[in-house]
């Protein structure tokens, strides 16, 4: 939690300081934001193994942190962080462009619908060589980017420093959310997921206000979930997960 009257974005100009400082720490934390709770992770591009996962070598979904952790243990690695990557179909496909390791395995839609993802403008989270981006899909369909990974979800929270023109400051409809903002160099995506339900508008302020984050983008609501141990969290649940992001590290040695 940050100390009164010190911005979100302090705090984590604080968290990279520290991680700078142990490349091995673990930048995820608790925040209060306009009287409401966050659990918060952030990656770093250069240092940070962040990417996306779906499926095994043989098609078979992960669906759940735990199967995907246990995965990772015959590489010898485990997730640091990770969280649920956008939205899916009912048989697990994603939902919009999805690339894995630099291959388009979904087609970006860039019409609107029904439902969240629907909700023009939406936007893509692109992962680069060397930087993040969150991309409103459009812009991203014109002037496409070499991304190593990449989720479509939707809508889009915060676009050039502005929220959703669709989101209500008075709107009643609360969820768990879970979302990822982009610095304005690339060079740090941070994953945010309310600990209770908020709205759109609170929770896009987030990101721009508390934050100072220009470039955001939803993720899911109903199925959020976070593994992050560093905040005792392992993002247990029923319902199994599409894509998922996160950060591999280094598995400790069995002792």
């Amino acid at each position: 939690m940050p100390l009164p009257g010190r911005p979100l974005a302090a705090l984590l100009g604080l968290l990279l300081l520290l991680a700078l400082a142990s490349p091995t720490a673990a930048l995820c934390t608790r925040v209060m934001h306009e009287g409401r709770g966050y659990s918060l992770c952030e990656a770093l591009a250069g240092r940070d193994a962040l990417r996306l996962w779906h499926a095994d070598a043989t098609g078979a979904v992960y669906g759940s942190f735990e199967r995907l952790n246990a995965a990772l243990a015959a590489e010898g690695l485990r997730l640091g962080f990770a969280m649920n990557a956008g939205m899916y179909h009912a048989d697990l496909s994603p939902v919009g462009l999805y690339v894995e390791d630099g291959r388009p395995l979904a087609s970006l839609v860039t019409r609107d619908g029904p439902g969240n993802f629907g909700m023009l403008p939406n936007g893509v989270f692109c992962i680069l060589p060397d930087r993040f981006a969150v991309v409103e899909s459009r812009t991203f369909a014109a002037r496409p980017m070499p991304c190593r990974f990449a989720t479509q979800s939707g809508p889009m929270l915060v676009i050039d420093g502005r929220l959703h023109p669709r989101f209500l400051p008075g709107a009643t409809s609360r969820h768990i959310r879970n979302g990822v903002g982009v610095s304005a160099d690339g060079a740090r995506a941070v994953f945010a997921i309310s600990d209770s339900p908020v709205t759109f508008h609170e929770f896009a302020r987030l990101f721009r206000d508390g934050l100072g984050l220009g470039q955001a983008l939803y993720l899911d609501g109903a199925i959020s979930r976070l593994h992050a141990p560093a905040l005792g969290r392992r993002g247990g649940g029923l319902r199994p997960l599409g894509p998922i992001v996160g950060t591999a590290v280094t598995a400790a040695p069995a002792r």
